[in-house]
């Protein structure tokens, strides 16, 4: 029996974080698209729904609280889990983050198997590390 791969929007408008994204999400089997600004974020959301959507918090046009809260406001996109990351990662932008309704927050620079193993467990899948 063959299921289909977990697919994965990433948000990310810089190249070096989002090359290391894409090697790490690829090697654990899902299938990754990355846009770089929120235009396009919410393009791709009012087509084909991923699992996932890996949120920079900013980015060119919209920030990623802005496309959390369309996310969150929008049938049938309110069920999508959303892991949201930001650089600038304090304390009052992670509470703010979780309270507009994001599942997981993370800092960056971000421990690899670390962030890995995070979007494992939120798509239910086994971690292959």
């Amino acid at each position: 029996m063959t299921s289909e791969k977990k697919k994965i929007l990433l948000v990310e408008d810089e190249d070096n974080i989002a090359l290391a994204l894409e090697f790490l999400i690829s090697r654990q089997g899902f299938d990754l698209h990355r846009v770089s600004d929120g235009k396009q974020a919410l393009r791709v959301l009012s087509g084909d729904l991923p699992d996932l959507v890996v949120l920079d918090l900013r980015l060119p046009d919209r920030s990623g609280y802005e496309i959390l809260q369309h996310i969150r406001n929008t049938e049938p996109l309110k069920v999508l889990k959303v892991l949201l990351m930001t650089a600038s990662g304090g304390e009052i932008e992670q509470r703010k983050g979780l309270a507009l309704g994001a599942d997981e927050f993370m800092t960056k620079p971000f421990d690899t198997t670390e962030l890995t193993r995070k979007i494992c467990q939120m798509l239910g899948e086994e971690y292959n590390g």
